[in-house]
């Protein structure tokens, strides 16, 4: 520990921990083994970084959320192991209108100057580039990757895989596999190099997975549609992720489908 750190009296710090100038850690916070906190890394309150994680300078990690109905209670922050936290970046406490808790998975990337707000729920392997801003109780499946300068509404879920173009304004719910953009985001095909390389994937499995989702929006109704579409595309397991997602509308419905829908076997991979 760097002598010009403050670290509470209380504060759990795991072997090998490294804590460098100017960063303050709270009395309730819990760094697991090999933790680094490179300069100026503020950790308050209820947080648990796992083990391995690196956090850059001036990133503040567990401070108040911004919600006017917060009112000091007993939430926090827990961070996953190996997960990099770039500079600026912010992440906020929970709420009681949660579940108390913001939660970041392992092996994530959080780049330069983005915001996870209360209560999000962020999986494994998820990459999220420089100034991408997440409202509160935003949930994001594992491997999913947002793009520079998106725009994600309070209570969005983006599914596994997906791929968010950067400045895009996500409203509604994104399908997981599926890629998305727009200032008002629509859905712009699937993450088919992502399915190929990830998952193994031919393409013509990828075609039909392509081929679930046209039928999943072709009705107009897809949280409707999804049921119907069940036995159609019984064991494939995919496919069944895809419906099972878009029958959980939640308070939220489906981004709108495209005019670029012709890109369904194209888009870059993760």
């Amino acid at each position: 520990m760097h002598p010009a750190a403050h670290v509470a009296p209380g504060a759990q710090i795991g072997a090998g921990c490294h804590i460098g100038p100017g960063c303050i850690v709270s009395a309730e916070a819990v760094l697991e083994p090999g933790v680094e906190l490179m300069a100026h890394v503020v950790v308050d309150g209820r947080v648990r970084i796992g083990a391995g994680a690196k956090v850059f300078p001036f990133a503040t990690i567990g401070l108040p959320p911004q919600d006017l109905k917060y009112k000091g209670e007993p939430t926090g922050v827990v961070i996953g192991p190996r997960t990099q936290i770039r500079e600026h970046v912010t992440i906020h406490r929970g709420s009681t209108g949660g579940e108390g808790m913001t939660r970041i998975g392992a092996d994530c990337l959080l780049m330069c100057v983005a915001h996870v707000g209360h209560d999000c729920r962020i999986g494994d392997g998820v990459i999220i580039v420089n100034k991408v801003m997440l409202a509160g109780h935003v949930e994001i499946g594992d491997f999913a990757l947002i793009q520079g300068g998106a725009a994600v509404q309070q209570f969005v879920r983006i599914g596994r895989m997906a791929m968010v173009a950067g400045m895009s304004g996500v409203e509604r719910n994104v399908l997981p596999y599926s890629r998305v953009k727009g200032f008002r985001a629509k859905h712009a095909g699937l993450n088919a190099i992502g399915m190929r390389r990830r998952l193994g994937l031919t393409k013509e499995q990828v075609v039909v997975v392509a081929r679930a989702v046209h039928d999943l929006y072709r009705q107009g109704r897809p949280e409707e549609t999804a049921v119907a579409l069940l036995p159609a595309y019984a064991g494939n397991e995919l496919v069944e992720e895809i419906l099972g997602f878009a029958r959980n509308r939640g308070r939220h419905g489906l981004v709108p489908f495209g005019r670029w829908s012709d890109e369904e076997d194209g888009g870059e991979g993760s």
